[in-house]
């Protein structure tokens, strides 16, 4: 299996530099990584089989380049940001496959400039906020509490690749140091989690949208699909079973089979 290319692209008038992850060949698609940062994983690597894959780095999380998130301010530019990186990718109207925070952030590039985004998957993105349904607050949950949280089965094949450590102790340093650059990163942009205003502007995404979610997360519950739904016109629901947050890790041929079927419709 071949590794994805790598190319570094400054934005933001040049005050911005980070790294795309590219791979495949067919119609552009374009990932969003979740709060944790990007890997270049198995779910990643089939799309490439029918997609070119673009997989950029938030701002800040790219390796080596911690200093980039600093010139954003907010979501709107943050928003903005991304616009310029399909430009520079020479991107006019691509899938987008969105995951988690990835996934708040494609809706609002859907809904900012519904012109930009062909099609739109969303799997369990955060965005929303519903007083009795609340999100969970991930960034001061522990590392144990979480696991049942994201995953269906916390014993499972899928959170046990997660919870191994590599076998380079030095490798597992800078591993941990990457994710929670990540999470301080993306948390920049959500923090405090109750919604940006997403509700108010979901109505103006005009692009065929999937709404994909495991029915076991523990972080966003499925009823927030309902909820996303309500508000896009043309929107199709898919609930994963036995997957949580994490749906393209726990049941990744279901995940890829729903999705590849969905953009190429």
């Amino acid at each position: 299996m071949s590794e994805p290319k790598e190319q570094t692209l400054e934005v933001w008038g040049n005050k911005v530099e980070t790294k795309v992850l590219t791979k495949g060949s067919g119609p552009p698609l374009v990932f969003l990584h979740g709060a944790m940062g990007l890997t270049w994983d198995p779910f990643l690597e089939q799309l490439s089989e029918s997609f070119t894959v673009y997989a950029p780095y938030l701002p800040g999380t790219a390796p080596g380049l911690p200093d980039a998130i600093k010139p954003i301010d907010n979501l709107w530019d943050l928003v903005l940001v991304y616009y310029e990186i399909f430009d520079k990718l020479n991107l006019e109207k691509p899938g987008v496959v969105g995951h988690s925070f990835g996934g708040m952030l494609a809706a609002e590039l859907a809904a900012t400039n519904p012109e930009r985004v062909a099609k739109l998957v969303l799997m369990n993105p955060i965005g929303l906020w519903l007083d009795e349904n609340p999100v969970k607050n991930w960034m001061t949950t522990s590392q144990l509490e979480l696991g049942p949280l994201i995953f269906s089965d916390p014993t499972g094949p899928a959170a046990q690749l997660m919870a191994t450590p590599p076998a380079d102790p030095e490798e597992g340093i800078q591993m941990a140091l990457r994710t929670t650059w990540s999470l301080a990163c993306t948390g920049k942009f959500v923090w405090p989690i109750p919604d940006k205003g997403l509700k108010k502007r979901l109505h103006r995404i005009s692009s065929p949208t999937l709404l994909l979610w495991g029915e076991d997360d523990g972080i966003v519950p499925p009823v927030y699909a309902d909820e996303f739904a309500s508000s896009i016109e043309d929107t199709a629901i898919q609930i994963i079973p036995k997957a949580g947050h994490l749906p393209q890790l726990e049941q990744l041929e279901p995940v890829v089979s729903v999705t590849n079927k969905f953009l190429t419709s």
